[in-house]
């Protein structure tokens, strides 16, 4: 017996013309807009701090506040630690700011977006969807309430499982052993 598919099971979401909101747009944030440019997206960042006109114009960004970025973007994009600022900033209030069709993508730290919360949004379709690949508590128990859901999708915090980016992550992590033993300041580090 075959199975026949309506027009509409089983579809994506099209990224052109869509709106890339980044948070945080150090190295892996304009990684990730060099790569949506491909997508010909309409790419909006938020950040401590707003890069040079020049960079922006390279990367085809544009700097907004944190409100135009939850309220603007199809499809929100979390690169910042976790902080005392950071921690929980995803939560009911911001889910609710967002458009009903959002999506939140976060590869950064577990413990920036309320799960409670992102479970509730989800379920009531406040927000379209969600992929994490960071959780609150790692690894995510199979009885979360994230995994019985179909508007999401969850890895296990391997963002970064490629052969190159193993190997470059051990050579950093050796040129940071040398210069942390030669009193300098390593690379790539958050709040040194």
């Amino acid at each position: 017996m075959s199975t026949i598919y309506g027009a509409y099971d089983y579809v994506g979401l099209d990224l052109q013309g869509k709106t890339l909101g980044i948070l945080g747009l150090g190295r892996i944030g304009k990684t990730l807009a060099k790569r949506a440019k491909a997508f010909d997206m309409k790419i909006v960042y938020h950040n401590r701090k707003q890069i040079s006109k020049t960079e922006e114009k390279a990367l085809g960004v544009k700097y907004v506040s944190f409100e135009k970025l939850i309220t603007q973007s199809d499809i929100i994009s979390i690169h910042v630690p976790h902080t005392k600022e950071t921690d929980q900033m995803f939560n009911m209030k911001i889910f609710r700011k967002m458009k009903k069709t959002s999506f939140l993508i976060n590869t950064s730290r577990g413990k920036i977006i309320n799960e409670k919360d992102l479970v509730t949004a989800l379920k009531k379709k406040i927000i379209a969807g969600a992929g994490l690949d960071v959780f609150e508590t790692e690894p995510i128990s199979k009885k979360h309430p994230l995994v019985k859901l179909q508007n999401v999708i969850l890895t296990p915090h391997i963002g970064s499982s490629t052969k190159e980016t193993r190997v470059k992550m051990a050579e950093i992590t050796v040129r940071n052993l040398n210069l942390g033993m030669n009193g300098k300041k390593p690379i790539y580090s958050v709040g040194y």
